[in-house]
């Protein structure tokens, strides 16, 4: 089997293990829970009044929300790609795509992943993992995959130990974040630094914004386990154990979002990780955040119909609003500093 039949053949795995198996974190929560809101009974605001439009990396948003990587390189990612694009294009939200390393090794996948004509108008970002960066890829293969979307932004995901429980696995990471800082100076669009579920810790984030990263998405713990969907694809019980043991390891969504927001007050930031609702979207950005992103809630509904996708962000707005609503907010930056979001002691 070729490299990039390889690729695509876990691309497909990984589709089919998401949508049908319980691959989400149980022990480990997204820390959000412990985060409530205080009601407002009589907000001073007629609901129609609120806006809930922000920017992000220079692009004007109608919400905030990203539609975060998932898929590409097989048929039915094509699919549910397109689905999502159409969605994304009709709200102006964001949207990104899975890891393009399938198109770069095989071109006869990249119409899988590309959405611009579904989406002329969206912020998109391409993606690849940074440690391919320790594999034979440098500034040409970047530059394909922001082409090949003509994308705004490239996603560099950062998976230790997903790498580590694939069988398959490519695990050197030695000396990637001096090769990150060169892409950044190089590459002609805003990278951004971005875990797969289990999170960025404040110092590591400090790192990558010295290196020149533009955004960080925490990718925090609490949501769909990558060490779970890798155990469930295994070929050999020691993969499958270790999918088992590490099940749950990761930073919460919320400490990752805090710690990273004290540390850094001007960093654009993306939470994703666990949210499945537009309260936790509304938690996520009054602890600072930019951009709300969700992907399993979109996986499920885009798997569906793309009418389920129009629901799911018509819902995912009015959660948003009614939090806006009744902490009497009547945009996301003054949800921000209002002071309305506490913890539980």
């Amino acid at each position: 089997m070729t490299d990039s039949t390889q690729i695509e053949s876990r691309k497909a795995d990984h589709l089919r293990i998401c949508l049908e198996e319980d691959v989400q974190f149980r022990q480990t929560t997204t820390g959000l829970e412990r985060y409530h809101f205080t009601h407002c009974c009589l907000p001073d605001l007629n609901r129609s009044e609120i806006e809930i439009t922000t920017s992000f990396l220079g692009k004007i948003l109608g919400a905030p929300f990203l539609i975060s990587s998932m898929t590409g390189g097989t048929q039915p990612a094509k699919l549910i790609n397109h689905r999502l694009a159409a969605v994304a294009q009709h709200y102006n939200i964001a949207m990104g795509v899975g890891s393009q390393r399938v198109a770069v090794e095989n071109p006869d996948v990249a119409d899988t992943f590309a959405v611009r004509s579904v989406a002329p108008d969206i912020l998109l970002f391409a993606n690849l993992g940074a440690v391919q960066l320790n594999y034979q890829y440098g500034l040409e293969e970047c530059r394909k995959t922001i082409d090949l979307l003509a994308a705004d932004a490239l996603i560099l995901h950062l998976n230790p130990l997903q790498e580590c429980i694939q069988t398959e696995g490519d695990t050197n990471f030695r000396g990637l974040l001096p090769k990150i800082e060169q892409l950044c100076a190089q590459l002609p669009v805003p990278v951004i630094a971005k875990e797969v579920g289990n999170g960025i810790n404040a110092a590591l984030a400090k790192q990558l914004i010295e290196a020149g990263v533009a955004a960080i998405d925490v990718a925090g713990a609490g949501g769909t386990s990558w060490a779970k969907i890798e155990g469930e694809r295994a070929q050999d019980p020691l993969q499958r154990r270790l999918g088992e043991t590490f099940a749950n390891w990761g930073i919460p969504t919320a400490d990752c979002i805090s710690k990273i927001r004290e540390l850094s007050p001007d960093i654009p930031l993306i939470a994703s990780g666990g949210l499945r609702n537009g309260l936790e979207a509304a938690k996520a950005i009054a602890l600072g955040a930019n951009l709300a992103g969700l992907a399993w809630p979109f996986l499920q509904a885009a798997a569906e119909s793309e009418a389920a996708v129009y629901t799911l962000v018509e819902i995912l707005q009015a959660e948003l609003i009614t939090v806006l609503f009744c902490t009497n907010n009547r945009t996301l930056s003054e949800l921000q500093t209002s002071g309305a979001l506490t913890l539980e002691k």
